[in-house]
């Protein structure tokens, strides 16, 4: 699909350009996130999930100066220590580990418009999911492929996913949280959803690794009850 890509006026204090990702020569006005208008208008905490896993960093869970700029536009760690420095950002005056953290979660805008967008075809799979609408499920399949009803899977343990999970979040805890094969890449080929519980285990593993791990506590064990 060919799409529209018409800057898109913001309000953002960094100099970043926005765009229309509705298809090339749409009706009406532009769109950053067409596809998701159906899922704002009738299940905004899913909507509002996907733009900020999609689009930020992972917040820090206290505020102060150490702690670094909470949920900040990953493309804005793309910029420089200096570039950064005019705008408030003061890396040099972090903890290493936090400049590590915030680099890594680092993606460019077009990177992260393509996961909220992968997010979205992955949600409209998921068990329990709504009904797309037509013109919305024409668009995400044209991108990425078919819609299969009850096709999306924990990127972990690939058991099943269902959209009521949603939902069921209990002080701010997902039952289900945006996932990546390799926690150090941010783009649509590397993205999914899994169990808390799931990624959480992961941890900083990628997947592959996470999978050796596991398989070689399970030798040892064996080794050790036989």
């Amino acid at each position: 699909m060919e799409l529209c890509l018409k800057v898109i006026p913001n309000r953002s204090k960094y100099a970043q350009i926005k765009r229309c990702y509705c298809e090339k020569g749409h009706d009406g006005r532009c769109e950053e996130f067409p596809y998701l208008k159906h899922l704002a208008h009738h299940f905004k905490q899913v909507a509002n999930k996907i733009k900020r896993d999609a689009t930020k960093t992972t917040g820090a869970a206290w505020k102060s100066e150490n702690a670094g700029p909470n949920r900040i536009d990953r493309w804005v760690m793309l910029l420089s220590d200096e570039e950064l420095e005019q705008y408030g950002i003061k890396m040099m005056a972090l903890k290493q580990t936090v400049v590590a953290k915030l680099r890594e979660k680092a993606a460019s805008y077009e990177d992260c418009m393509a996961v909220a967008a992968k997010l979205t075809w992955i949600v409209y799979q998921m068990l329990d999911a709504p009904e797309a609408p037509e013109n919305i499920k024409k668009h995400l399949e044209a991108c990425f492929g078919k819609f299969q009803a009850g096709a999306t899977k924990c990127i972990v343990c690939k058991m099943p996913l269902s959209f009521r999970s949603f939902s069921q979040a209990k002080r701010g805890r997902a039952k289900i949280e945006t996932a990546h094969m390799n926690p150090r890449i941010h783009n649509a080929n590397n993205v999914g959803f899994a169990h808390r519980e799931c990624n959480i285990a992961q941890g900083d593993k990628t997947l592959d690794e996470f999978y050796t791990w596991i398989a070689q506590i399970l030798e040892r064990v064996q080794s050790s009850t036989s």
